[in-house]
């Protein structure tokens, strides 16, 4: 009893003093102000010391992704910072590999500003910018997936790849907050973004975006990712999706069509049962007018009785390797749940399709 008391004393004792620690450099600690070098002299900035890196770089309307908000629970604010930094954080130790530790790869929302500070960020993020849109369409594809679509303000125009994402300010009770999802519509639709929204129970991104209405004001930064659609006509194209992930699929489709009419493409899609099911006949419409691009959906619950599904059964992965032959030159783009890419990934690679033309998004 005594030695949990002791324990418990001395618990208590560490997070006061904790406390007492961060009251102290906030208000007692002064770093007057930092310089901020991006890039080699690129975009020097001047900022107030004391605050963290993501901070300084909003602040000046350089987005670096964030989905938690700079919490450091997610990991995306990955950038270099060679000098100036500070000494590597347990908190970011989780989302590092060695390579990344010793490239000097850092989370923006965990390296404090107290000193002149270099880092390095990839031109494509310093094109990354803040944009107004107006929710002119909403509806719901399934029982829980809604697709939006708005139109965009201030900026009012988008230059986006297929793959690529915006991150939605949505509100809350301790203020905003950012979550990344996927852009549905094609990249020639330059005034508007579409998107396809899980509502996740409890979920602060999702359940705002399935309550907005038509009219309403979005904020959100955009676009990120780092997905390329490879321009020889060819190669042959695979998206496999299931849930939101139709998302980046149907960007990738429809850009593709748009630009080569006869180029090679196949759509794999899988849904628990036919109440999951959307956009099929969108999709086998536009097979008529591809005779190239091929469009598969199955249906993973064998107990779904359904006498007029005529498509496939099973898991997804399992329609990839009854439908692709091997020998052909291809690249991949998967968005779903990660059982679903680890298993299509190993039947692509059985197929002969190499590591690096795979790409894809786990949710």
């Amino acid at each position: 009893m005594v030695y949990l008391l002791s324990v418990a004393v001395f618990g208590g004792l560490a997070i006061v003093l904790s406390g007492v620690l961060i009251v102290a450099e906030r208000f007692l600690v002064n770093y007057g102000i930092c310089k901020l070098d991006i890039n080699a002299g690129e975009k020097p900035l001047e900022v107030q010391g004391g605050q963290t890196l993501l901070a300084a770089l909003y602040a000046n309307e350089i987005f670096i992704p964030s989905a938690c908000g700079g919490k450091g629970s997610c990991g995306h604010c990955k950038i270099t910072v060679p000098n100036g930094g500070g000494p590597v954080l347990p908190t970011e130790l989780s989302y590092l590999s060695r390579q990344e530790v010793r490239a000097n790869v850092r989370l923006a929302c965990q390296v404090k500003i107290r000193e002149d500070i270099f880092v390095r960020i990839p031109d494509e993020m310093l094109n990354v910018k803040l944009f107004g849109a107006e929710v002119e369409y909403a509806a719901m594809l399934t029982h829980d997936i809604r697709e939006l679509r708005m139109r965009l303000k201030e900026p009012a125009q988008i230059s986006q790849r297929p793959g690529q994402y915006a991150q939605i300010e949505a509100s809350s009770p301790d203020g905003p907050v950012y979550r990344a999802y996927s852009i549905s519509s094609p990249s020639y639709e330059s005034d508007v973004i579409e998107l396809m929204v899980r509502l996740v129970p409890g979920g602060v991104g999702s359940t705002y975006l399935h309550n907005l209405k038509v009219g309403d004001s979005v904020s959100f930064t955009g676009p990120y990712g780092e997905f390329y659609l490879n321009e020889d006509p060819s190669v042959e194209i695979i998206c496999v999706g299931g849930g939101c992930g139709m998302a980046p699929m149907k960007n990738i489709i429809y850009t593709l069509y748009s630009r080569w009419p006869d180029r090679s493409c196949w759509l794999f899609f899988g849904c628990r049962t036919t109440d999951d099911v959307f956009y099929l006949k969108q999709f086998q419409q536009l097979a008529q007018k591809h005779p190239n691009f091929h469009v598969v959906y199955a249906l993973s619950d064998e107990s779904n009785g359904d006498g007029q599904w005529e498509g496939e059964r099973g898991f997804i992965h399992l329609a990839v390797d009854k439908k692709l032959k091997t020998g052909v030159e291809r690249q991949a783009f998967l968005c779903g749940p990660p059982p679903m890419i680890e298993a299509v990934t190993r039947v692509l690679e059985e197929k002969g399709v190499q590591a690096g033309d795979i790409f894809y998004d786990k949710f």
